[in-house]
C-alpha cells in the first residue's frame, strides 16, 4: 500500500497529544449572512470539497520502518459525514454563543483511527430578511498542518481555490514507507548525523531553558481539560501607524501588545505583576516564500521575554524590538525556541517514548504560544457568501492556561485566544485589554 512517512516534527505533535492536551489547530470563520446560505447547504459543501482534498482522505497508522515510526495512509472505508457536522445555535446572540459552543468543541481530541479533522457549521436564527448567521469551526491535527499548510487545506476548500483547475501532469504518487536496499544501508549513517545535529541543537535548548524550577508562571496551571474562546479584532492600519512611528515590525508591535494586554490584565484582576518576565515561544515558518505548503510541519521558534513588568508602554515596545532584533540576529537555530528543530533531529522511537518527558518540559521552556497564521489578502468567501472574520486558535501545552493567534484579514488583524476553562475563566478581559493597549500605542 501506497503510503508517506509522518515528518519527525509531524510525529512529535501526534504523540504530545493526550485527552487533556489535544493537539490541535483551529479556526472559527464568520460569515456574512446571504438569503440560500443556509447551514444544510454551507454543510453539504463543506463536505462535498472536503472529500476531494486528497490528504483530508489520510489516516495516520503504525509501521514497522523505521521503529517507532508512523505513516500517512488512505482510509479505505472514509465517509466525510463523520467529519463535516451541523449544530444549531440557540441564544440571540450569535457571536457569544459560536464563541462558547466552539471552545467547548475544541476540547476534545481528534478520533485517532479516523483522518484527523473536523468542521462544523455553527448557524444562527434566520431573520427572515439577510438569512441566518454562520460560521465554521475547523479542527485539524498539528500533525496534519502547520499554520501555512492549515491556510492551503482551506484555501481548497472555499470558493476561489475550490473552483476546478487545469493540472499539468500527474502528481508524483507517495513514496512507500518500506525501504529499498540503499535505504537500509542508509538509516545508520542518518542516525548518526542527525544525534550529532541533535546534541548541538539540545544543548542550546538547555542554556536558554530556566533553571528556576520553583519560580511560579503566572500563565502556568495544571490542566483542566476545559477551554474558553474569546476574540479581539485590532486595526491594521493601526498596528502599522505605530510601526512606522516606533520602527521594528509589524509583528513587534502585536507582540508589545500582547505583553501590555497581559499587565492589564494582570492589574484588572488584582494578579502581582511577575518580576520575572513570562516567555512567550513565538513559532517561526521555515518555508521558503513563495513556495508551495508541501506537505510536514516546517517551524522552529523564537523565545521573547515579555515585558510586562514595564509600566510604560513605549518601553514595552522598545524592549521586545530589541529582543525580537538579538533573537533574529541569532537565528531560529538557537535558544529554546529551536525545540521544533530539535524534534526534526531525533529518530522515531525517542518521539514514541519521549512525548510525556517533553510534554511536561514544556512549562520549563516558555508561558505562552504566541503565533501569526498568514492569510491570503484576496477576500474569500464559501458558498457564495463573504468570509468577515476568522479567528485562529491554537493548542495548549501542558501546564500553559494561554495560547494567542493571530490573523489580517479584511484590514483588520483577529486575535483568537485559547485559555484552560479553569485557570483563565476571565479570558474576555485580556481579549479587551488588547484593543486598549494597541490604542494607547497609538496615542504616544
Amino acid at each position: 500500500m501506497s503510503s508517506e512517512l509522518l515528518a519527525p516534527l509531524d510525529l512529535a505533535f501526534w504523540h504530545l497529544e493526550s485527552a487533556e492536551h489535544p493537539m490541535h489547530l483551529g479556526a472559527l470563520a464568520v460569515f456574512d449572512a446571504r438569503p440560500g446560505c443556509d447551514g444544510e447547504r454551507i454543510a453539504d459543501l463543506l463536505a462535498e470539497r472536503a472529500a476531494a482534498v486528497r490528504r483530508l482522505r489520510m489516516r495516520v497508522r503504525g509501521v514497522w520502518l523505521p521503529v517507532g515510526g508512523a505513516a500517512w495512509v488512505a482510509h479505505q472505508e472514509f465517509d466525510v459525514r463523520r467529519h463535516v457536522g451541523l449544530v444549531r445555535l440557540p441564544g440571540d446572540d450569535f457571536a457569544a454563543e459560536a464563541a462558547r459552543v466552539a471552545a467547548e468543541l475544541m476540547e476534545s481530541p481528534l478520533e485517532r483511527g479516523l483522518p484527523p479533522w473536523r468542521m462544523y457549521v455553527l448557524t444562527g436564527r434566520d431573520d427572515g430578511r439577510t438569512g441566518a448567521p454562520f460560521a465554521v469551526l475547523v479542527k485539524l491535527h498539528h500533525a496534519l498542518a502547520d499554520g501555512m499548510r492549515a491556510v492551503a487545506i482551506g484555501a481548497g476548500i472555499l470558493d476561489q481555490a475550490a473552483e476546478p483547475r487545469t493540472r499539468r501532469g500527474r502528481p508524483a504518487p507517495p513514496k512507500s514507507w518500506l525501504p529499498g536496499p540503499r535505504e537500509v544501508a542508509g538509516f545508520a549513517r542518518e542516525r548518526v548525523g542527525e544525534v550529532a545535529r541533535a546534541v548541538g541543537i539540545g544543548a542550546s535548548v538547555v542554556r536558554a531553558g530556566r533553571l528556576e524550577l520553583g519560580t511560579a508562571s503566572a500563565l502556568a496551571a495544571d490542566s483542566s481539560g476545559t477551554r474558553r474562546l474569546a476574540t479581539a479584532v485590532l486595526d491594521e492600519d493601526e498596528v502599522r501607524r505605530v510601526r512606522r512611528v516606533s520602527g521594528g515590525t509589524a509583528n513587534d508591535v502585536l507582540l508589545a501588545v500582547v505583553a501590555g494586554g497581559l499587565r492589564r490584565w494582570l492589574l484588572e484582576r488584582g494578579s502581582p505583576v511577575p518580576d520575572a518576565r513570562p516567555r512567550a515561544l513565538v513559532p517561526v515558518s521555515r518555508r521558503r516564500p513563495g513556495t508551495p505548503p508541501g506537505s510536514g510541519n516546517k517551524l522552529s521558534a523564537y523565545l521573547l521575554g515579555l515585558p510586562v513588568d514595564e509600566p510604560d508602554p513605549a518601553a514595552r515596545l522598545a524592549a521586545v524590538r530589541t529582543a525580537m532584533e538579538r533573537n533574529k540576529a541569532a537565528g531560529p537555530g538557537r535558544g529554546a525556541g529551536a525545540v521544533a528543530l530539535l524534534a526534526d533531529r531525533l529518530p522515531p522511537l525517542a518521539h514514541r517514548f519521549g512525548a510525556p518527558l517533553a510534554g511536561g518540559a514544556a512549562r520549563i521552556l516558555f508561558d505562552v504560544l504566541v503565533t501569526s497564521v498568514p492569510l491570503p489578502r484576496t477576500g474569500l468567501s464559501l458558498g457564495g457568501c463573504p468570509l468577515r472574520e476568522i479567528y485562529p486558535m491554537a493548542p495548549l501545552a501542558r501546564g500553559q492556561s494561554l495560547a494567542v493567534a493571530l490573523s489580517t484579514y479584511g484590514g483588520r488583524i483577529h486575535v483568537g485566544l485559547v485559555a484552560d476553562g479553569k485557570a483563565v475563566p476571565d479570558v474576555d478581559w485580556l481579549a479587551r485589554a488588547l484593543g486598549e493597549e494597541l490604542a494607547e500605542l497609538v496615542n504616544l
